[in-house]
């Protein structure tokens, strides 16, 4: 990539020198946000895909871990692990929640993370997996080494975020989570993420 010019954050960003133990998230949303921004894939910038519905709004910074892709093994372990069909992956970069204590006002940036756990989603019949992860260096959060040290309140506030985000109070949700995991199948799944998008892109950064 050119120094002179801002890298694509999906294709030009590293995922971490010690991926999966720790990440390189690229934040698009905040909790403060009303509208739900994401990268537009052909430019890298942010874009406004829709309002936050009613009085949905994201309960932790999210985003995505550069170099990942929702592809074919991300799908074959997605139906592997939930017994449901799954007939492909988003198409879309391994989604990310980060827990932090500290505000942080504004998307559009790096930070480093440590996964925790995730949720096995399915929207429709595509695999669309949340990694759960601490912010790095955070002083209460970095206590958290799995999921399963997070209060289920907690929990439980994130997939109501997912199940319903996308829907009209009348609406049935499209989504379903067939499973929270653990620290070590977040980083498997960080792992399938990373070899799907090599198998999609190669070495892009190259």
């Amino acid at each position: 990539m050119n120094p002179k010019y801002k890298v694509h954050p999906w294709h030009g960003i590293s995922p971490g020198e010690k991926v999966p133990d720790t990440v390189t998230a690229f934040i698009e949303i905040v909790p403060s946000d009303t509208v739900k921004y994401e990268m537009d894939k052909e430019t890298g910038y942010l874009k406004i895909d829709r309002p936050q519905k009613f009085s949905n709004m994201i309960p932790t910074l999210y985003g995505f871990i550069p170099q990942t892709l929702c592809g074919r093994r991300t799908a074959e372990n997605a139906a592997l692990k939930s017994g449901k069909y799954v007939k492909q992956g988003d198409g879309d970069a391994l989604d990310i929640c980060v827990l932090s204590e500290r505000s942080v006002t504004h998307g559009d940036i790096l930070v480093q993370a440590i996964p925790v756990g995730g949720f096995r989603m399915l929207d429709g019949d595509e695999a669309d997996d949340k990694i759960v992860a601490v912010m790095k260096g955070d002083e209460f959060y970095r206590q958290w080494r799995d999921i399963s040290d997070c209060p289920e309140s907690y929990i439980n506030r994130l997939k109501h975020y997912f199940l319903t985000y996308k829907n009209l109070p009348h609406e049935e949700s499209v989504c379903q989570i067939t499973e929270v995991y653990g620290r070590e199948e977040a980083q498997a799944v960080i792992n399938l993420a990373l070899a799907d998008y090599h198998d999609q892109f190669g070495d892009f950064d190259k």
